[in-house]
């Protein structure tokens, strides 16, 4: 894998795609800088050798071309403390204003691009788009691992234009090793623990981490259609009625296949989906009617606890319940602590997809993990397929 370590980037001009897609609030303030911070070391390693960095990102979801809330300006002056630099900014990624500050540029000097997305060519991977873009540096550098399941002008076209001069940074090589590290250099025993609402988001990462994984522990919205697949009642849960019989075939497939899938025993139900509500906890094939199960119980927490401490690799997407809502939130924390505590002993923990970090990081225990991934889509698509356009166009 080549990495910008493998390159003196003295009087290069390095285009580096990040990831700077950050919450921010209605006043423009950076909300959560985790994506920011990460690219950090990586700029830094290309302006230590004297190149210049041009940086082009994505942030939001903009429709109708420019809008004041996408605008990545708003994100310059944090940039430049991070950096210690004072970061230059093109009111457009193609335009004048982008081609003329790029040409102007010094070594040791940073150009931020204004968001790509307001290009419509972009996300459709226009080849003459990306040519544009490519013509604002001499080096390219994927560091975007979060967009890298996308085949976008940015992350997959504009390699083409840099045959000879192409790399990842050390978000990618970082989250590409962590793959690797438990889909194919495993340390056995292998749990992953699958959360989330619908069985139908995880269907193809099951079947793949049942060709690897030791244990599956399933939780969340999603482990209900798997108790009506078995037979339970499980009241007004949430349920994909179209997914009952996937849901058997992964349990007689994964039985077949000697690996241990652990349903929670118990739940704990309420009777209104809010946080002020009634709530019991109740055997998770016996829900009563009207309630629904929101969280998994205490007997279901030590039998994932235990699991999960008796494990050497650890992969966590997904929580076990309504975590956002505190009375509901007991299992998530649970399991998230005892994957931190199953680390602390040796274990290797890849922590990936949004809902799962968000939970890692409410907790702190983002430094008790082995590894946290910024691409949550990337990654399940990465385990998925056993690649990424933005890492083909990469590595090819």
């Amino acid at each position: 894998m080549k990495t910008v370590d493998n390159y003196n980037f003295k009087n290069k001009k390095a285009l580096i795609r990040v990831d700077f897609n950050v919450p921010l609030d209605e006043k423009y303030n950076i909300t959560d800088d985790t994506r920011i911070r990460a690219a950090i070391p990586t700029i830094k390693k290309i302006l230590q050798d004297g190149g210049s960095v041009v940086l082009m990102s994505h942030l939001g979801r903009p429709k109708e071309g420019p809008a004041e809330k996408y605008s990545l300006k708003h994100i310059v002056n944090h940039l430049g403390k991070l950096l210690g630099v004072q970061v230059k900014f093109a009111d457009d990624c193609i335009g004048a204003s982008a081609k003329t500050l790029s040409a102007e540029l010094k070594p040791e000097e940073v150009l931020l691009l204004e968001n790509l997305r307001f290009y419509k060519q972009e996300e459709k991977g226009e080849e003459a788009f990306a040519k544009k873009l490519s013509d604002l540096g001499n080096f390219y550098v994927n560091d975007a691992f979060g967009t890298a399941h996308r085949a976008h002008a940015s992350t997959a076209v504009i390699a083409k234009f840099f045959p000879d001069a192409k790399c990842f940074g050390y978000v990618m090589s970082g989250e590409l090793a962590s793959i690797d590290k438990v889909m194919n250099n495993t340390a056995k025993p292998f749990t992953a623990i699958m959360g989330g609402a619908k069985v139908s988001d995880k269907i193809l990462i099951l079947e793949q981490l049942m060709k690897k994984a030791d244990n599956i522990i399933i939780g969340g919205g999603m482990a209900f259609t798997f108790v009506k697949a078995m037979g339970g009642n499980i009241g007004k849960s949430l349920v994909e009625e179209d997914r009952i019989e996937t849901s058997k075939k992964i349990l007689n497939d994964a039985k077949a296949l000697g690996v241990k899938i652990y349903i929670p025993v118990d739940a704990i139900a309420a009777d209104t989906f809010s946080n002020n509500t009634n709530k019991k906890p109740c055997d998770i094939y016996s829900i009563p009617d009207g309630w629904m199960g929101l969280d998994i119980g205490e007997k279901s927490e030590k039998i994932f606890t235990d699991v999960i401490a008796h494990s050497k690799t650890i992969l966590w997407n997904g929580p076990m319940g309504v975590f956002e809502m505190s009375s509901f939130e007991h299992g998530t924390k649970t399991v998230a602590e005892a994957v931190a505590a199953a680390t602390a002993k040796g274990a290797y923990s890849l922590i990936g997809g949004g809902d799962s970090v968000t939970a890692i990081n409410k907790y702190k225990l983002t430094d008790k993990v082995s590894y946290v991934s910024t691409g949550g889509g990337a990654l399940l698509e990465y385990i998925e397929s056993g690649t990424l356009p933005g890492v083909e166009a990469v590595e090819k």
